[in-house]
């Protein structure tokens, strides 16, 4: 005993003297005492030995050594190297953290002690390991540092997660810059996540981090998620990419997401029985359920049946992110609900709102949304890009799935025994105020748009093509909205192969912008408004183009409508208002007078295109257009000059189904 204190006595002094560090090891886990801090070591007993409050089992230490090594204070450092791993220990907190290493599972408990005078301690996960685990649990909020991190669990000994912090508070994951760190958790475990996280996650730095989740969910975290910088690619989990609680937020950084058996994204309300706190100022203490998408880019691919690319169960709100999300599952027959359910690659249990960014979202499986909402959608910004191109799907009374082929075959089921692809379909208010939106469904059943409130346009450019009705403005029990549909200002064009190419179930108000709308042949109308329940189409302002005739008994207060059966497909056509230019739009079909068939899809003697301006409208066609810029699908150019074309003979257009009559 004398020996080992005088060999201690003596390290402890070349330490001091030349400003060394002295390592104490008890295993695989080293203290580093800084010379400066150690201060007066207390032996006791002749059995242990204390330094900073830390006592050591002298039979425990299997090594003592200095070195002039640095130490950061508040740092554990974990070294993994094959079947082993170090762990390295600041020794201002060696007495606050009591280590396990078994193999290259490491878990290591937090004292209940550390609070803010202590200070927060840094876990600095490194090396590679083909079987191994972090494990940490505490009470105070901690950081860990992903730095270049190759870890693969395969024997669960604390937990079947690659990563597990079993700590409530926050929690800062640094991605470090310029390394990349990949994630696998065990495949015979019980894990919630291959990185599970019980507190809220704030991920942060410019590192790449790999997650591939064989159990459950990629991420998994009790509380909310913030994302800023880091680079998060899943390219598995047998549940959800990511999963969280209370919000998620997405200032910046890259998230890629494939190969998942359930949703991309879903964020969840924490506590179900208080319900949504709604969002809060700085986010503090909200539990929403919210998803906020500022910035980065989001790419996710999901397959499963009626799973969702992006799901909130409160509000989903897009401010500048770019975001390319895919679905390719059909539907699925939901036995609590008794309804069908279908897959989409946004999907809101509350509003949704879109102010800026650029979404790509393509949904090709059997009744398929792009966006799907419970409550309103209000687009501010950004340019949104749709397409669907699965057929729609049915269910029989027991709950047998099928997949009709044509639209027609819709009509003989109720609303819950189907499942209809759609471009965007909100339960609430559907507003557009500015941005771009381009929508194109192609399946049988597919809708462009639809709300199950109200649709009104107050700016921006809408452009949809569809094989069913191409905007959609209806109503029911559970919504109580009025179905009306209104064009206060903006340009849309729409244009639908199968059915109306825009539908009021209430009253269709067309008070200013641009409107140039392309019905199907037959009975199915450009314009159509609710007459059969005294709803009417009211004309007060703006531009009007339509091919196919509007609802009859339309109304209107000042304007005059005058129509054509002769015109040529892929044309550009000028609209004159008196002497001014109100529009420049090309024509996407043909008439009898070039081509047979029946309808914009192939020609038709009764299929009219028809003009309405405020004053008297002029048509010139063949016109040359020069600059400007071509918007909705390069349908309309605004800003060109035109020169050229010919002047076309118009009509006065009466409602009541016929040429003749003047101003409505």
């Amino acid at each position: 005993m004398k020996k080992i204190c005088c060999t201690l006595a003596a390290m402890l002094a070349i330490a001091a003297l030349s400003a060394q560090t002295l390592n104490v090891s008890t295993g695989s886990v080293t203290a580093r005492y800084p010379a400066a801090q150690t201060g007066k070591m207390t032996y006791s007993g002749g059995s242990t030995l204390t330094i900073l409050d830390k006592t050591y089992q002298l039979s425990d230490i299997t090594g003592m050594t200095t070195d002039e090594s640095s130490v950061a204070d508040n740092t554990v450092n974990v070294v993994y190297s094959g079947t082993s791993a170090q762990v390295y220990v600041a020794g201002n907190i060696a007495r606050y953290v009591d280590v396990t290493v078994s193999g290259a599972h490491v878990n290591i408990v937090q004292s209940e002690s550390v609070d803010d005078t202590v200070g927060e301690i840094t876990y600095n996960l490194s090396g590679a390991s083909s079987d191994g685990e972090f494990y940490m649990s505490g009470s105070y909020k901690a950081t860990i540092e992903l730095d270049g991190l190759q870890l693969t669990n395969q024997t669960p000994v604390s937990s079947g997660a690659a990563v597990h912090i079993q700590n409530g508070k926050r929690i800062k994951v640094k991605v470090v810059s310029g390394t990349t760190s990949t994630l696998t958790d065990a495949a015979g475990g019980s894990q919630k996540g291959c990185l599970y996280i019980k507190g809220h996650a704030e991920f942060a730095q410019k590192g790449t981090l790999n997650i591939v989740g064989n159990v459950k969910h990629g991420i998994k975290t009790g509380e909310y998620i913030t994302l800023k910088n880091a680079t998060v690619n899943i390219t598995k989990a047998a549940g959800d990419g990511i999963n969280c609680e209370q919000f998620f937020q997405m200032t910046s950084g890259s998230i890629s997401i494939s190969g998942v058996g359930d949703d991309g994204i879903q964020c969840d309300i924490e506590d179900s029985t208080v319900g949504s706190t709604g969002e809060t100022t700085d986010h503090e203490d909200e539990d929403s359920g919210n998803i906020y998408l500022e910035g980065g880019t989001v790419s996710v691919s999901v397959t499963a049946d009626a799973c969702k690319a992006i799901k909130s169960e409160g509000d989903l709100t897009v401010s500048g992110a770019t975001i390319v999300a895919s679905t390719s599952g059909g539907g699925v027959w939901d036995t609590s609900k008794l309804k069908t359910k279908s897959a989409s690659c946004l999907s809101a249990d509350g509003n949704m709102t879109i102010s800026g960014g650029t979404l790509t979202l393509t949904s090709t499986g059997a009744g398929g949304k792009g966006i799907n909402a419970d409550g309103a959608l209000t687009v501010g910004g950004g340019e949104t890009t749709i397409k669907t191109s699965g057929n729609a799907v049915v269910a029989s009374s027991s709950g047998t799935l099928s997949v009709v082929t044509t639209s027609s075959q819709l009509d003989r089921y109720d609303s819950d025994y189907k499942s209809s692809p759609k471009g965007i379909k909100v339960d609430g208010a559907f507003v557009v105020n500015d941005g771009i939106i381009n929508v194109t469904t192609t399946g049988a059943g597919g809708e462009g748009i639809e709300s199950k409130t109200s649709i009104t346009f107050n700016g921006g450019q809408t452009y949809v093509s569809s094989s069913d009705d191409g905007i959609n403005a209806s109503y029911n029990t559970t919504t109580g909205g009025s179905g009306d549909l209104t064009v206060n200002g903006g340009y849309i064009y729409c244009i639908s192969s199968g059915n109306d190419a825009m539908d009021s179930n209430g009253n269709f108000y067309v008070k200013g912008g641009v409107v140039y709308a392309i019905g199907s042949s037959g009975a199915e109308k450009s314009l159509d408004a609710n007459t059969e329940e005294r709803k009417q189409l009211y004309i007060s302002g703006g531009t009007l183009i339509a091919v196919g005739d509007v609802e009859s008994g339309a109304q209107i207060s000042s304007g005059t409508c005058k129509y054509t059966t002769s015109w040529t497909k892929n044309s550009w056509f000028a609209l004159y208002n008196g002497g001014s230019l109100a529009a420049v739009f090309k024509t996407p079909a043909t008439t009898s007078t070039s081509g047979g068939g029946g309808g914009p899809w192939g020609g038709g003697s009764t299929q009219k295109l028809i003009v309405y301006t405020s004053g008297t409208p002029t048509l010139q066609s063949g016109v040359t257009v020069s600059g400007g810029t071509e918007i909705c699908g390069s349908t309309l150019n605004i800003g060109g000059t035109v020169s050229g074309g010919s002047s076309v003979s118009l009509t006065n257009y009466s409602t009541s189904g016929g040429g003749g009559g003047g101003r409505w």
